[in-house]
């Protein structure tokens, strides 16, 4: 699994900070704030994102695709469990894969692997086979609120 600690969190950071979010780092075994699943997994509290340095990136990823897939209301309440439905979820697992290759040292294989590694679960069986082959929903639902533009590229910017 691919960690924190393993990468440029100064890239972290600038990625985070293009749609408005904020890295906090917390000290090694300290509980993270706004962590939905408790234990090492990254939390969101408004516009913050906390992390320790042994967070799993896909983990930082997935919690920023939340944020950036949200209105401005939902954001000012957030605090540990972003909501939104099926097909919002299916767009965060979409714009975290997204998201990791705009990290140089998040190659999108290791992405894929990490995120089957935790348990993320699709029809096909992989995320790379949910990705390649069955996440045009996620796709559209992105280009749709103007987080991808008409190509699938991410817009940086945080509207809906």
């Amino acid at each position: 699994m691919l960690l924190l600690q393993h990468i440029d969190r100064l890239a972290v950071h600038g990625l985070l900070d293009r749609y408005g979010l904020q890295l906090r780092l917390v000290a090694a075994q300290e509980v993270i704030p706004g962590s939905y699943w408790g234990e090492r997994e990254a939390g969101l509290i408004e516009d913050r994102l906390y992390a320790r340095l042994d967070t799993p990136l896909h983990s930082v990823l997935h919690e920023a695709a939340h944020f950036v897939c949200m209105s401005p209301e939902r954001r000012a309440l957030l605090h540990t469990n972003a909501q939104g439905g099926t097909a919002e979820e299916s767009a965060v697992c979409y714009l975290q894969v997204l998201l990791g290759d705009a990290l140089k040292s998040c190659p999108r294989e290791r992405m894929y692997r990490d995120m089957d590694d935790w348990g993320y679960s699709f029809r096909l069986g992989s995320t790379a086979q949910w990705f390649n082959f069955d996440a045009d929903d996620a796709r559209l639902w992105l280009i749709h609120r103007h987080i991808l533009d008409q190509t699938g590229h991410l817009t940086f910017q945080c509207c809906q």
